[in-house]
This record gives structure tokens, C-alpha cells and sequence, in this order.
């Protein structure tokens, strides 16, 4: 008897830990209200970009991959092409596009970000791909425009050699 209870216990922790590594940041999904008011909008964005992609024609293979390099928030698939996509989220007082915000910096870690992926995942296979930036403008917290920007940048390393050509 007393050694079932030890097994509960351990199946519980195991589980508890589980569910908290699921839901992000080690958070309790119970307190996801207590999250800040630009991650909630963030992720309202995403949800969004992944409905619209799917009505595209994209397949939506996985959300929020972070490595080392650093996070990307959309990996699709366009037919035979893989969509490496950043999700950008406003309100509509901002100053500028959600895209601007893109800048060579956050090309450069998604990029890294995308190579790190493709060799962890695909094992040397070589697959056309692509980056996207999908923008998601609020105002009132009513949807007012989305906007999905095909082939954004290219690849810096794909970059450097066309240059040495």
C-alpha cells in the first residue's frame, strides 16, 4: 500500500512538470491571464495567422520552435516549399507597419534559426524554402487587417553566394 502512493506521487510530479513544460515559460495554464497584456496579443495574433494560412492552402506543421539561435513562430508547408513564419501583432495607433519591426537582427537569428532546424530535422535533405512575415493589425481589440507577405527577405547565407558569383 505504502508503495503505491509513492508511485501516485511520482506519476503526479511527472505529469505536473509535464503539463507546465506544454504550456510555456514553466506557467500554469490556470494563470494565463496573469500574462502580459503584448504576449496575450501576440498569441491571439498567431492563432490567427494559422487560421489564414490554413484557409491559403498551407499545412501548419508546427508553432513557437525555439534552438539556440532563437524562436521561430510559424513553420508551414507550401506545397514542396517550407515557410519559415514571423507573426507580427499591433494595434493600429502604432507608428509603424508590424513588419518593420523585422529588422536585419531578427532576419538574421530567424535565418540561423531556420538552418538549425532543417539539419537537426531533415537530415541533410535539401527542400526549397522561404521567409514570411505575416502582419496582424488590431484596433479595439477587433481584428481590422491582416496581411501576409510572401518571400519577405532571403536567406543571408543564400545571399553571400550570389555575391561570389
Amino acid at each position: 500500500m505504502l508503495e503505491w502512493k509513492k508511485i501516485r506521487r511520482f506519476i503526479y510530479k511527472v505529469v505536473k512538470k509535464a503539463r507546465r513544460r506544454l504550456n510555456g515559460f514553466g506557467r500554469p495554464r490556470r494563470f494565463w491571464r496573469l500574462r502580459a497584456a503584448h504576449l496575450r496579443l501576440g498569441k491571439r495574433g498567431e492563432d490567427i495567422a494559422c487560421h489564414v494560412l490554413e484557409e491559403l492552402g498551407l499545412d501548419v506543421l508546427e508553432r513557437n520552435v525555439r534552438n539556440r539561435h532563437g524562436e521561430i513562430d510559424i513553420i508551414a508547408r507550401d506545397g514542396m516549399t517550407l515557410c519559415f513564419i514571423e507573426v507580427k501583432t499591433r494595434h493600429k495607433n502604432a507608428i509603424s507597419r508590424p513588419a518593420d519591426a523585422v529588422d536585419e537582427t531578427r532576419k538574421h537569428r530567424l535565418s540561423r534559426a531556420a538552418g538549425l532546424y532543417m539539419r537537426y530535422l531533415w537530415n541533410g535533405l535539401q527542400m526549397k524554402y522561404r521567409f514570411d512575415i505575416m502582419e496582424i493589425v488590431y484596433e479595439k481589440n477587433r481584428l481590422q487587417n491582416v496581411h501576409y507577405i510572401r518571400h519577405a527577405f532571403r536567406d543571408r547565407r543564400f545571399m553571400r553566394h550570389e555575391v561570389n558569383r
